[in-house]
């Protein structure tokens, strides 16, 4: 069982017809940040990708997605004054929280409307899955307190 199919937390069970919007939101959002982060854009920039419909596809993410999207993540808490709450989900301790209208203000508008279009969610939704499952999705991805290199992700998420 691979780490997507373990994310727990009080998001595990937000659905929509069809199913768990957990982790296929979380690969989504990885994998945007990571094309973002390696291609060098900035959040503002019009997102790329080619929506995806339905609440449960699920985007193809490799192990060098999932780690850029993760060098993403944390490059956009830090600049936006959350650096504390997401080094509390990477390191040991406990992880600190973050209300939905935060992680909006953290990732901005743009990253929120390429998630609703690829997951065809609504906006607010997005934020609120985001607040429960980010911190343990985070904790869980960098189990020594770390960002993990390529060949420990694919072990994670295999």
């Amino acid at each position: 069982m691979g780490l997507f199919d373990n994310i727990s937390g009080p998001g595990t069970g937000t659905t929509v017809p069809g199913g768990n919007v957990a982790k296929p939101l979380v690969i989504a959002l990885l994998a945007l940040l990571a094309s973002r982060y390696m291609s060098g854009g900035a959040k503002d920039a019009p997102a790329s990708a080619s929506p995806k419909t339905g609440a449960t596809s699920e985007p193809d993410a490799s192990p060098s997605d999932i780690l850029g999207g993760l060098g993403g993540l944390l490059k956009q808490f830090q600049q936006n004054g959350f650096g504390d709450a997401i080094n509390s989900w990477i390191g040991t301790g406990q992880n600190k929280t973050i209300p939905a209208n935060q992680i909006s203000d953290v990732l901005g508008p743009n990253i929120i409307d390429a998630l609703s279009q690829r997951t065809g969610l609504p906006k607010d939704q997005i934020s609120v899955v985001l607040s429960e499952v980010l911190p343990n999705t985070v904790d869980q991805l960098t189990p020594e307190g770390r960002l993990p290199t390529r060949q420990e992700i694919a072990r994670l998420i295999g």
